[in-house]
Order: C-alpha cells, then structure tokens, then sequence
C-alpha cells in the first residue's frame, strides 16, 4: 500500500467520534486497540446503551460508513440511538448514511461479516439478529415493530406491536427490502429486491430465494457464491 492511499484512508476517518466512541463504550485495554471506527459525518444521538465484541478484538473490525460500495460520496445523515444491547461477533460492515436504533431493553446481535450497504436502517425495539455472514444491499430496513398500535376493530383485542427479527447465516439480503417483525430466515436465504418479509421462511429450508409483497417462495436450490466471494470479501475488510 502507498503513502498516499494510505494517508487519503487515514483522512476518511472520522477520528473524534471514533476516539469518543471507543473510549466511552469500552475499558481502556480494549479502547486503545480502536475495534470500533467511524468514516465520514455521523450524529450520536445517544450512546448510553451497552456495547459488547465476541471475538478476538483487532483494529477496525467493526466500520461505520465504510466505503466498500461503488458510490463514494456521503450525504451525511448517518445517526446512532444505542440505548439497548448490540453484540458482535466478530467483523461488520455499515455502509454510508445509515440509521441504527436500538432502544431501551432491546437487543441487536451482529455475526461475523454481517454488513448492511448505504441508507440501511435497523430499528430495534426487541431483537433483532443477523447471522453470520447476514448482508443486505443498499436501502434496506429492519424493523422488529409496528411503531404504532394496532387493534382488531371487530373484537378491540389489541395486536402485537413489537416482535423479533432472525436471519441466518449466509443471507443475501438485496436491494431496497423491507424486513419486518416475526421474521425468520434460515440459512443460505436469497431475498430479491423490494420485497417484504413478514413472517417465518426457515421452515422452506436452505439455499432458497424469496421475494414479493409479501414475500414467498420463488426458486429453490440458489444460492450466492459464497465459497467463491468469501476470501475477496476477508481479505478487503483486512486492508480496509
């Protein structure tokens, strides 16, 4: 690596907030070894949650706005509200311009190499969890509730607002979907664009594709090439 393309890496980073970030969230042996970076514009809106890496800490494994797409520019409304638990458990990837929302209680889970690409949204007001290897293209949402109550207006049982999300590992996650509470997913899922999941898909098994409004599903015996892409994918997050 060049000292350019190193200095210009350097410069990407937004070292206030990621100085703040890792000296306020963890003990000083862990702090000093930067796990958690930040690149790029991002407002802490709260930072009180709780904070937890389940694996060998290394310098930059966890990147927030992290370039790795092919569109390079930031808009700059990247916004963290950590008021509940995230756990990681090992490298993630979160691309421009995210949301993340994780309240009082709640609790979001990140396996190895999970990532979510530019303008992604998690809100978690319960569970949220991405498996190992869990990766969603660019505007994709994960929302756990209904923000709002609902009732049935025949019999004014009150319907649940808050549930669970849970994707398995090797989930492919594309463009602009919708993942809404009581979502389950199990291993090797292919989600196509714009869809909407609902509901539990781990019963049709693995190397599946889904999608729709509401998703079903749509071919069987499909998968993305993991074996081929993982050791490109391994070895950008070493260098980057």
């Amino acid at each position: 690596m060049g000292i350019r393309t190193s200095v210009k890496k350097i410069l990407k980073v937004n070292w206030v907030k990621t100085l703040y970030f890792n000296y306020t969230k963890f003990p000083f042996a862990v702090a000093r070894q930067l796990p958690v970076y930040f690149y790029g514009k991002v407002k802490f809106n709260s930072i009180k949650g709780t904070i937890i890496i389940n694996a060998p800490i290394k310098r930059a494994m966890i990147g927030f706005g992290q370039e790795y797409e092919q569109n390079t520019v930031h808009i700059g409304i990247a916004e963290i509200v950590l008021h509940g638990t995230m756990v990681f458990n090992g490298h993630a990837q979160f691309a421009k311009d995210y949301f993340i929302f994780v309240g009082k209680g709640a609790y979001a889970e990140f396996g190895h190499m999970a990532a979510m690409a530019s303008r992604g949204k998690i809100i978690c007001t319960n569970k949220i969890k991405f498996g190992t290897y869990a990766r969603s293209g660019s505007e994709c949402q994960f929302m756990d509730t209904n923000f709002h109550q609902m009732i049935d207006t025949q019999t004014g049982e009150h319907l649940p607002m808050n549930g669970t999300i849970e994707l398995g590992n090797y989930n492919y996650i594309c463009t602009a979907v919708s993942v809404m509470k009581d979502t389950r997913t199990g291993d090797y899922c292919t989600i196509a664009s714009n869809s909407v999941c609902n509901k539990d898909y781990s019963s049709l098994g693995q190397n599946i594709l889904i999608g729709g409004m509401p998703a079903k599903l749509l071919k069987e015996n499909i998968s993305r090439d993991w074996q081929g892409e993982m050791a490109l994918l391994e070895k950008w997050v070493m260098v980057n």
